[in-house]
């Protein structure tokens, strides 16, 4: 016998089942907040005029959009429960200007946050560091003038920043220079903010994979032949960053009211920039040689061909070419015949590119000239030592044994002597006449020539020739004569 169900019996029978099983997904819609819209585990409170945040937000909310309100301040306690599920915030359109440094505690699994359009004028250190599996941080169009170097310490997950529109003054560096910093960044979105100045030469070292999402268009850059030389090697190699917003990309001349594209510098009207050339790749003979294969995507297959069309692989052995584990083609060591045009075509599932990298080898080993050199001036300055101490050796020769010890008047006799065999002048002295020139007619002419340029000391013997000795005199004078050679 079939039992028919009472009239409005069914209709409450159908919603307790339903209400069953909206309990069996954790929650139901009595959870979702006033005005707000929920469908499953996404909750949208946009433009409801919110002043504060809702508090009691469902566990499983994985996406939750409180833009185009008017919130001003993110507390630590905005959400008294953890929402571990939660991957995607959206805070745009606000009037928010104060951040907690413990704002993001409960949602450590954020992967996109849309901090766009609000008030915010500085990011205070540490801000983002609790955000480590964070991909995406949209901050553009607010007032931000100050940026602590940690407000994006542990971000180790993010790919994409975008900073534009803000009151930036200064170049953050740190966040592409220190590669352990935010390892996965490929888009830093720097554009329309108060920038006049760039690092180049760190610019120049960055892989194109990462100078490809760099945006600095729409800055009030000042213009100088190294900015010229950096962007215009960037849109040769075809960058999204020059190559899309290639008429935004003007400096500032020097002296002048007038803004110019930056690709324009080497025009006479402008700076007349040397025309750009992309640097070849020089080494010595036997050095080992790193080619790196710069492409403009992360993590794409590389290929290299030789200067002769040879195919390089990979896995070759026993062969002064080999591929490195990054993609980059060593060399080692380098011969002359190894010169010439390499070609890398890097492959992805975004796009191809051909690259090519011109080898000059010097037919001489790096340190071979500079020995060279150096031994000459080794040997021209052991050559002028020499000299110089031959010199002080015969002009600056010790006093000898004849003219220590003797008594006041013994010297200033044998000076007497000295000078009248030196002299010509008579002296009118009467006493002295007479000796002065017995000694004046005996003084000899010559001596004979002895080692190093010195003659051998020669002898005048006064009593030998009959001349009569002063009194208290000595009867032998010795003196060394400097003969020079012809």
């Amino acid at each position: 016998m079939w039992l028919w169900p009472v009239p409005g019996t069914a209709w409450l029978l159908g919603l307790m089942l339903l209400g069953c099983g909206l309990a069996r997904q954790g929650g139901s819609v009595l959870n979702c907040p006033p005005k707000c819209v929920c469908a499953s585990n996404i909750i949208s409170c946009s433009k409801i005029s919110l002043g504060t945040i809702p508090t009691k937000l469902p566990r499983f909310t994985a996406v939750l959009d409180l833009s185009h309100n008017n919130l001003t301040r993110l507390r630590a306690d905005w959400t008294p429960v953890r929402l571990a599920h939660l991957h995607s915030l959206m805070l745009n359109h606000n009037a928010l200007a104060f951040i907690s440094t413990e704002a993001f505690c409960h949602v450590p699994h954020l992967r996109y946050l849309d901090l766009s359009s609000n008030s915010i004028k500085a990011l205070e250190e540490y801000l983002f560091s609790q955000l480590q599996e964070l991909e995406v941080l949209l901050l553009y169009n607010n007032q931000i003038a100050q940026m602590d170097r940690s407000a994006f310490d542990d971000m180790a997950s993010l790919q994409k920043l975008y900073l534009s529109q803000n009151q930036i003054s200064r170049f953050p560096v740190e966040l592409v220079k220190d590669k352990a910093k935010l390892p996965e960044l490929a888009l830093l979105d720097l554009s329309s903010n108060k920038i006049k100045g760039l690092p180049v030469a760190a610019l120049k070292s960055l892989p194109a994979w990462i100078k490809n999402g760099l945006y600095l268009h729409s800055n009030p850059l000042s213009c100088d032949c190294g900015l010229y030389e950096l962007f215009t090697h960037w849109h040769r190699r075809q960058l999204s960053s020059v190559v899309d917003f290639r008429e935004e990309l003007v400096c500032s001349l020097p002296q002048a009211k007038r803004s110019i594209s930056v690709l324009s510098l080497n025009s006479q009207d402008a700076l007349n920039c040397s025309e750009f050339k992309e640097h070849m790749l020089e080494a010595y003979l036997g050095d080992t040689v790193t080619i790196n294969c710069d492409a403009k995507v992360r993590g794409a297959t590389r290929e290299w061909v030789t200067p002769t069309n040879k195919r390089i692989p990979k896995e070759a052995a026993n062969s002064t070419i080999t591929v490195l584990g990054n993609g980059s083609l060593q060399i080692r060591p380098i011969q002359v015949e190894d010169m010439g045009t390499y070609t890398c075509y890097a492959a992805s599932q975004a796009f191809n590119e051909t690259l090519y990298v011109e080898v000059t080898v010097h037919n001489f080993t790096q340190h071979g000239p500079h020995d060279s050199l150096n031994t000459a001036y080794t040997t021209l300055v052991g050559c002028i030592l020499s000299v110089i101490l031959v010199l002080i050796y015969l002009y600056l020769t010790p006093c000898r044994c004849w003219c220590c010890g003797h008594g006041k008047q013994a010297i200033q006799q044998e000076d007497s002597i000295h000078s009248s065999m030196l002299s010509t002048t008579p002296n009118h002295d009467p006493e002295l006449a007479g000796c002065k020139e017995s000694l004046n007619r005996h003084v000899a002419s010559g001596a004979t020539q002895g080692q190093n340029g010195w003659a051998q000391p020669w002898v005048m013997d006064l009593h030998a020739n009959g001349t009569t000795l002063l009194p208290g005199a000595t009867a032998r004078y010795v003196a060394p004569i400097l003969l020079s050679h012809q």
